[in-house]
Protein backbone atom coordinates (compact mmCIF):
# COMPACT_ATOMS: atom_id res chain seq x y z
CA UNK A 1 0.00 0.00 0.00
CA UNK A 2 1.35 3.97 -0.92
CA UNK A 3 1.10 6.08 1.60
CA UNK A 4 -1.35 8.21 -0.16
CA UNK A 5 -3.87 5.39 -0.17
CA UNK A 6 -3.39 4.28 3.26
CA UNK A 7 -3.73 7.80 4.73
CA UNK A 8 -7.10 8.40 2.30
CA UNK A 9 -8.27 4.93 4.50
CA UNK A 10 -7.63 6.18 7.57
CA UNK A 11 -9.57 9.43 6.38
CA UNK A 12 -12.62 8.02 5.38
CA UNK A 13 -12.66 5.63 8.75
CA UNK A 14 -12.52 8.81 10.73
CA UNK A 15 -15.24 10.43 8.66
CA UNK A 16 -17.38 7.47 9.22
CA UNK A 17 -16.92 7.45 13.03
CA UNK A 18 -17.50 11.17 13.49
CA UNK A 19 -20.74 11.18 11.27
CA UNK A 20 -21.42 7.43 13.73
CA UNK A 21 -20.80 10.15 16.67
CA UNK A 22 -22.90 12.82 15.65
CA UNK A 23 -25.82 10.48 14.93
CA UNK A 24 -25.35 9.46 18.33
CA UNK A 25 -25.80 12.95 20.06
CA UNK A 26 -28.31 14.29 17.98
CA UNK A 27 -31.61 14.04 19.57
CA UNK A 28 -33.19 12.25 16.45
CA UNK A 29 -36.75 11.31 18.30
CA UNK A 30 -38.49 9.33 15.19
CA UNK A 31 -40.95 8.01 17.51
CA UNK A 32 -39.56 4.52 17.24
CA UNK A 33 -36.84 2.92 19.22
CA UNK A 34 -33.61 2.08 17.29
CA UNK A 35 -34.10 3.70 14.00
CA UNK A 36 -31.06 5.44 12.99
CA UNK A 37 -30.32 7.76 9.82
CA UNK A 38 -27.03 5.50 9.32
CA UNK A 39 -25.26 8.61 8.35
CA UNK A 40 -21.93 6.86 8.40
CA UNK A 41 -22.97 4.70 5.93
CA UNK A 42 -22.18 7.55 2.91
CA UNK A 43 -18.61 6.75 3.42
CA UNK A 44 -19.53 2.91 2.99
CA UNK A 45 -21.36 3.88 -0.14
CA UNK A 46 -19.04 6.44 -1.38
CA UNK A 47 -16.33 3.51 -1.08
CA UNK A 48 -18.22 0.60 -2.37
CA UNK A 49 -18.12 2.99 -5.88
CA UNK A 50 -14.59 4.90 -5.66
CA UNK A 51 -12.11 2.57 -3.60
CA UNK A 52 -11.30 -1.17 -3.86
CA UNK A 53 -13.45 -4.12 -2.62
CA UNK A 54 -11.05 -4.91 -0.44
CA UNK A 55 -10.82 -0.95 1.05
CA UNK A 56 -14.69 -0.91 1.41
CA UNK A 57 -14.83 -4.36 3.04
CA UNK A 58 -11.97 -3.09 5.31
CA UNK A 59 -13.41 0.57 5.80
CA UNK A 60 -16.85 -1.10 6.96
CA UNK A 61 -15.49 -3.66 9.55
CA UNK A 62 -13.29 -0.80 11.32
CA UNK A 63 -16.21 1.73 10.94
CA UNK A 64 -18.54 -0.69 12.82
CA UNK A 65 -16.06 -2.08 14.98
CA UNK A 66 -14.88 1.36 16.39
CA UNK A 67 -18.50 2.73 16.64
CA UNK A 68 -19.42 -0.39 18.86
CA UNK A 69 -16.93 -0.34 21.28
CA UNK A 70 -17.09 3.47 21.45
CA UNK A 71 -20.83 4.01 22.01
CA UNK A 72 -22.05 0.87 22.53
CA UNK A 73 -22.27 -2.72 24.27
CA UNK A 74 -21.50 -6.25 22.82
CA UNK A 75 -25.20 -6.42 21.58
CA UNK A 76 -25.04 -3.58 19.59
CA UNK A 77 -21.86 -4.35 18.11
CA UNK A 78 -23.61 -8.13 17.35
CA UNK A 79 -26.59 -5.98 15.65
CA UNK A 80 -24.26 -3.69 14.03
CA UNK A 81 -22.24 -6.71 12.57
CA UNK A 82 -24.82 -8.35 11.26
CA UNK A 83 -26.69 -5.72 9.48
CA UNK A 84 -22.86 -4.07 8.23
CA UNK A 85 -22.18 -7.30 6.79
CA UNK A 86 -25.93 -8.14 4.92
CA UNK A 87 -25.94 -4.41 4.02
CA UNK A 88 -22.46 -4.77 2.08
CA UNK A 89 -22.84 -7.95 0.35
CA UNK A 90 -26.20 -6.98 -1.21
CA UNK A 91 -24.90 -3.42 -2.40
CA UNK A 92 -21.58 -5.39 -3.75
CA UNK A 93 -23.97 -7.71 -5.64
CA UNK A 94 -26.26 -5.24 -6.73
CA UNK A 95 -23.57 -2.52 -7.52
CA UNK A 96 -21.93 -5.28 -9.32
CA UNK A 97 -25.62 -5.76 -11.78
CA UNK A 98 -25.16 -2.13 -13.11
CA UNK A 99 -29.09 -1.99 -13.37
CA UNK A 100 -29.13 0.09 -9.86
CA UNK A 101 -28.45 3.58 -9.44
CA UNK A 102 -26.29 4.07 -6.44
CA UNK A 103 -29.24 5.24 -4.58
CA UNK A 104 -31.11 2.09 -5.48
CA UNK A 105 -28.12 0.69 -4.14
CA UNK A 106 -28.25 2.83 -0.95
CA UNK A 107 -31.55 1.88 0.14
CA UNK A 108 -31.20 -1.86 -1.06
CA UNK A 109 -28.34 -1.72 1.49
CA UNK A 110 -30.56 -0.14 4.33
CA UNK A 111 -33.07 -2.34 4.09
CA UNK A 112 -30.93 -5.55 3.97
CA UNK A 113 -29.57 -3.61 7.62
CA UNK A 114 -32.64 -3.99 9.29
CA UNK A 115 -33.37 -7.47 7.86
CA UNK A 116 -29.97 -8.53 9.49
CA UNK A 117 -30.50 -6.71 12.53
CA UNK A 118 -33.90 -8.45 12.75
CA UNK A 119 -32.71 -11.64 12.18
CA UNK A 120 -29.53 -11.27 15.11
CA UNK A 121 -32.83 -10.16 17.44
CA UNK A 122 -34.66 -13.18 16.83
CA UNK A 123 -31.86 -15.31 17.54
CA UNK A 124 -30.82 -13.26 20.73
CA UNK A 125 -34.04 -13.15 22.04
CA UNK A 126 -35.16 -16.16 20.98
CA UNK A 127 -39.29 -15.13 19.81
CA UNK A 128 -39.78 -14.75 15.84
CA UNK A 129 -42.43 -11.80 16.92
CA UNK A 130 -39.91 -9.41 16.72
CA UNK A 131 -40.47 -9.88 13.11
CA UNK A 132 -44.00 -7.12 13.68
CA UNK A 133 -41.40 -4.49 14.33
CA UNK A 134 -39.64 -5.33 10.28
CA UNK A 135 -42.58 -3.26 8.45
CA UNK A 136 -41.29 -0.22 10.34
CA UNK A 137 -37.65 -0.75 9.94
CA UNK A 138 -38.02 -1.33 6.34
CA UNK A 139 -40.00 2.15 5.79
CA UNK A 140 -37.27 3.86 7.84
CA UNK A 141 -34.22 1.36 5.80
CA UNK A 142 -36.05 2.92 2.19
CA UNK A 143 -36.23 6.70 3.78
CA UNK A 144 -32.52 6.74 4.97
CA UNK A 145 -31.12 4.77 2.07
CA UNK A 146 -32.74 7.65 -0.47
CA UNK A 147 -31.09 10.32 1.65
CA UNK A 148 -27.88 8.47 2.18
CA UNK A 149 -27.60 7.45 -1.43
CA UNK A 150 -28.18 10.94 -2.59
CA UNK A 151 -25.74 12.42 -0.78
CA UNK A 152 -23.17 9.49 -1.79
CA UNK A 153 -24.39 10.14 -5.48
CA UNK A 154 -23.17 13.81 -5.25
CA UNK A 155 -20.01 13.16 -3.14
CA UNK A 156 -18.93 10.10 -5.87
CA UNK A 157 -19.18 12.70 -8.63
CA UNK A 158 -17.27 15.31 -6.60
CA UNK A 159 -14.39 12.98 -5.42
CA UNK A 160 -13.66 10.93 -8.60
CA UNK A 161 -11.54 12.81 -9.49
CA UNK A 162 -9.80 12.68 -6.02
CA UNK A 163 -10.15 9.36 -5.77
CA UNK A 164 -9.10 8.73 -9.52
CA UNK A 165 -5.55 10.03 -8.68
Amino acid sequence: MHTKQIARIAMLVAVAFVLSYIESVLPLNLGVPGVKAGFSNIVVVLCLYESSMKETIGISFVRILLVGLTFGNLYSLLYSLAGGLLSLIVMVLLKRSVRFSTCGVSVAGGVSHNIGQIIVAMIVLQTEKIIYYLPVLLVSGVIAGVVIGLIASMLVKRLHPIFSE
